[in-house]
Order: C-alpha cells, then structure tokens, then sequence
C-alpha cells in the first residue's frame, strides 16, 4: 500500500539537504559553543552564523534570537517570563479563544495565580474583532498573545494592525508563529513584535528545536535555570547540529520559495474541493478560502460522519490527515478552534478533518485522496442509511 502524508501541519519530514548539513555537524562538529578552546571555537561559528540566518528571515538583530527546544517553550518562556516581571505594572493579558495549548494552558495556570486573561472571541473565519481588541485593551494590560496563523483553519491574524495599536502602549506584543513562519513574510519591525515563537520541524527541520525572538530592551530572568549560554537566557547546551539544520531549512525557503509554496498549496485546495463537489460529497469549508490565510491547512465538514470514523478510514486507505491540532489529537475533547468559531452544539466540532499539504505532496496525490474520502464517505453514508 502506499501511504500519502497530509498532516503537514502537525511536523514535516527533514528535508534531504537538512538531514545532510546535520549529519555533517554531528561527523565533525562535536564541540560544546561555550568552549573557548578549538572544538568549541569551531562550534561558536556554526551557533552564530546559524543565529545570523534566522535573525535575518524576520527582519530581527542576531542578539535578539534564543535558540529553545521548540514553539511550546517559546510560548511558555514568553507568557511566564513577562507575567512575572511585569506583575507590578499590572495582571492584565490579552489572547484569543483558538490559540495553541502551549499558549492556552500557561495563561490558564497564571489565572490560579491571580492574573486577570480577556480570551478574545473570533468569528466564523477564525478571526478576531479590532474593535473586541481595542475594548479590551487596558491601562494594565501587560502581554497581548495572539498567534500569526491559526494550525486548525489556517485563519491568518490582523498581526500588522496589532502590532501598530501596541506600539505606545505599555503591553508587550507576542505571537505564536509556528504554524506561520516558513509561508508568510514575517518582519518584527514592520508590525512592531516584542515576541515571537517558532518552532524548526514546522518548516522541513529537525524536532526539538525553536527560536524564541525577544526585542532588544526586553530583559526577564532565563526559564531553564541552569547554565549561562544563550547570552544567559536560556540555560543548556546548544544543539549544534540541529541548530545548522534549522538554519539550512531557513535558507532553503527563500521568499520566491515561499510564495510559490503558497500558490502550490491554494491549487491543491481548490483541486480537493472541486473533486469533492463533482463527486457529490456534501461538505463544507471551516474558516474561509482567503489568499491571505496559510494556505496548507485545509479544515472541512464532511456532514454526517464522525471525525474519528473519517480518520481511520483514510488512515486504512493510507492517507495521513489529522481531527484537528497534533497535540490533542489523542483527545476525546472538541476542537476548542472549531467550537469557538461555530459554538459548542455545531456538528462541524466532531464532523471535521484537516487536511494540511507540504511541499512533497503532488497533484496525484491531491487527486487519490479525494477518490478515496469519497468511496469512504459513500460506503459510510450506505451503511449507516444517513
């Protein structure tokens, strides 16, 4: 059987190019960066001329960069961090009711410590209100968190806009860019971002690894106590030859890259949906077809079949998608996503499957797996009598 990959959203394979500067490093660069001796030297070069390409792919300054084992850190170093050093200018954040667990469950255990969280509403495109923004911004406000690009719906946050009502305020600016970074042009400066977090294997790199970007001028206390690496922001020995090929996938998504992805991605939606529609399957978007969304994640409601059915029958067929985001995707629970763009009682919440395309995926495959969601839906909908 052949088995196709369709949960891009949830990690991506290592690109071939990646998993050869990697093996490269890990042959002949076995340093530790914080030694001043040959060894080390030699990793410190690798460590910063890596720091150097990711700093440069969001418009940031090499200092500002904190290499982190991923978004889930990044998100948590973020939260944690400037809730506790900025208690006393208030206990007041802003986020949204969709964004990623790593960000929803630390907000959660600062409201057990007295923190006051405003969890934005969003509409059915998976977007928030301005104006909801604005009044709920307040004096002592001290953290605004609001992701780039949701995972589920692919809905792509009014980041710029913001960023520009933040710029005299006192809160700080962070979002989730995981899902983001790699498809859409990202500039800290331009849209006036404190913090921002990604993750490496969301973009054809290795697992375990991220950034953390943190504006020149924002000092919090490091949140793995331990060593004094990172410019004493983030104890533990870097992982050189991940960090290399971290920067080796950066390289590699240029900004034609990019958009040409993006182009490649909203064809692939566009082909499935149509396939669906000629061959009869009653279905609908969740979010909305916009070219200004990330354009692999493709949410759908496949009316009148359960989500866990659909994921199993293509997971026998051999087709890899996924009920919603990686992380709960072992859970019983409801898309928090689907249920606060639809409300609790919608059949969309346990109706839904995401689809989400990389950049190995092929017209071909786009076409088999609408051939074969469509004997699945039909056989299910006979068995059943829907």
């Amino acid at each position: 059987m052949t088995h196709t990959y369709l949960d891009n959203a949830a990690t991506t394979p290592m690109d071939p190019a990646v998993i050869a500067v990697m093996t490269e490093q890990m042959q002949q660069n076995f340093g530790n960066a914080s030694n001043i001796h040959y060894f080390g030297r030699q990793a410190r070069q690798v460590l910063d001329a890596s720091r150097k390409t990711l700093a440069q792919s969001i418009n940031a300054k090499e200092a500002e960069i904190v290499f982190t084992s991923g978004g889930t850190e990044g998100d948590n170093t973020a939260i944690m961090q400037t809730a506790l050093q900025r208690q006393k200018l208030g206990r007041h954040i802003i986020t949204t009711a969709i964004e990623h667990e790593a960000v929803l469950k630390p907000l959660h255990f600062l409201e057990t410590q007295g923190f006051e969280v405003t969890y934005l509403p969003v509409d059915e495109r998976g977007l928030i209100s301005l104006a909801d923004f604005k009044a709920a911004l307040r004096d002592d406000t001290i953290l605004v968190s609001i992701m780039m690009g949701n995972n589920e719906v692919g809905s792509h946050m009014p980041i710029h806009e913001i960023g520009e009502l933040l710029k005299d305020h006192q809160a700080w600016f962070h979002t989730d860019a995981v899902q983001a970074y790699g498809l859409l042009d990202i500039d800290v400066q331009r849209d006036h971002i404190d913090l921002l977090s990604v993750s490496a294997h969301k973009l054809n790199g290795p697992k375990f690894l991220g950034f953390l970007y943190r504006r020149q001028g924002i000092n919090f206390p490091s949140f793995i106590k331990g060593g004094d690496q990172e410019d004493k922001r983030r104890a533990g020995t870097e992982n050189i030859p991940a960090i290399a090929g971290f920067a080796k996938a950066v390289e590699l998504d240029t900004p034609a890259e990019k958009a040409a992805r993006q182009q490649k991605y909203a064809g692939f939606k566009h082909q499935l949906l149509a396939g669906l529609t000629a061959n009869g399957i009653d279905f609908a978007v969740n979010g909305e077809l916009n070219p200004d969304n990330l354009q692999h994640v493709l949410n759908i409601w496949i009316k009148g079949i359960s989500t866990y059915v659909l994921q199993m029958n293509l997971d026998l067929a051999g087709f890899a998608i996924s009920g919603g985001s990686a992380c709960t995707a072992g859970s019983l629970e409801p898309s928090h996503v689907l249920t606060a763009m639809y409300g609790k009682d919608s059949p969309r919440i346990e109706e839904s499957i995401r689809i989400s395309f990389g950049k190995d995926n092929t017209a071909a495959e786009i076409d088999n797996f609408v051939a074969a969601l469509t004997k699945i839906v039909q056989r299910v909908k006979k068995t059943v009598k829907i």
